[in-house]
């Protein structure tokens, strides 16, 4: 399956992706996800993982994802086709803007209408995340660290990064004891 997808297909549903999602980043999840999901080219459950990964590596998310995916489908020159996809239209749409808009960046009106954008790029960012986080949080103690998570990042302004490394420790003393606990079933 995967060498059937065309370069230009994986070129072209990521030059969609990247002409009609306002604000990058997170706004451009529901697309993706949507995208390449509904077609078949990558799991609803393998979409977080492909998330998270993104998130993880430097660089621009909607650039990781594309990379990612990309490789996932084609290779090296799948992620290339696949970034390119997703910079290009959004490059010479700036481009476009900074041609035609310079001086008006200061008019009232442009400054409305971006104001009227902002709540909408916070919707588009919201839905991906509420439905990863149903997806992923399946039992009580997944929802248990989703909420000290939360709390812990937005009220007492603990840095993400402690968060996942403490997660990461307990996640591995938690597989070692499972793992230590069924060989001792086993044994017996």
């Amino acid at each position: 399956m995967e060498n059937r997808i065309s370069y230009l297909s994986i070129f072209g549903v990521f030059a969609k992706i990247g002409a009609f999602t306002i604000g990058g980043g997170y706004a451009m999840i529901p697309l993706i996800q949507k995208e390449i999901v509904g077609r078949g080219w990558l799991r609803d459950e393998d979409f977080p993982d492909i998330i998270a990964l993104s998130q993880a590596a430097p660089g621009i998310l909607a650039v990781n994802i594309s990379i990612f995916v990309g490789y996932k489908l084609r290779g090296t020159r799948g992620s290339l086709v696949a970034t390119l996809g997703s910079v290009l239209p959004s490059f010479l749409i700036i481009l476009s803007i900074a041609a035609l808009f310079t001086g008006y960046q200061d008019n009232p009106v442009v400054i409305r209408i971006f104001k009227g954008i902002r709540p909408v790029v916070v919707a588009l960012i919201a839905v991906p995340m509420v439905r990863m986080m149903k997806k992923a949080c399946g039992k009580w103690w997944s929802w248990l660290f989703l909420c000290a998570a939360f709390g812990l990042t937005v009220f007492l302004k603990i840095s993400p990064i402690y968060i996942l490394l403490c997660t990461i420790v307990v996640s591995l003393c938690v597989a070692a004891w499972n793992e230590k606990r069924s060989k001792k079933e086993g044994e017996k």
